[in-house]
C-alpha cells in the first residue's frame, strides 16, 4: 500500500486553508463539498497530501481528530478480506462516495483511525 494522506478534522476551514497554505506552504490542490454536507479541501507539497475536513457543528474535541490515509493496490474486496483473516474490525465502511473510490475504516493497535481505499 502507498501512504497518501493524513486527515486533519477542523473547526474553521478558513483559518485552516490559512495556516497551512500560508504558514506551512502547502498548496491547494481541490476543495469540495461533499454529500450530506460540510467541506473538504486537499493540499500537498509532493505526493503526500493533508485532507481537510469540516463538518458544520460537529464537536471535533469528541471524535478522532486525525485519520491516515492508504491506497490499496488490490481490490478492496481483497483488503478487507485480509484484514478480517487476521482479526481486525471494519470500524466503518465501505463508503463509495463517488464512481472512482471505495474505502473503509480501521483502527491500529493504538487505536488510531485508518483509512483503506481503492481508486478505479
Amino acid at each position: 500500500m502507498k501512504f497518501c494522506w493524513t486527515t486533519v478534522f477542523v473547526s474553521d476551514m478558513e483559518a485552516s486553508l490559512a495556516f497551512y497554505t500560508d504558514i506551512i506552504g502547502l498548496s491547494l490542490n481541490r476543495r469540495f463539498s461533499p454529500p450530506g454536507g460540510g467541506e473538504i479541501a486537499f493540499l500537498a507539497k509532493g505526493d503526500t497530501q493533508l485532507e481537510l475536513i469540516f463538518r458544520p457543528g460537529a464537536d471535533i474535541q469528541s471524535s478522532p481528530s486525525m485519520t491516515l490515509g492508504f491506497a490499496s493496490d488490490i481490490p478492496l474486496e481483497e483488503v478487507i478480506d485480509q484484514v478480517s483473516e487476521k482479526g481486525i474490525t471494519i470500524e466503518s465502511g465501505p463508503f463509495q462516495p463517488n464512481d472512482h473510490i471505495r474505502f473503509f475504516y480501521i483502527r491500529d493497535p493504538d487505536a488510531y483511525v485508518v483509512q483503506i481505499s481503492y481508486s478505479f
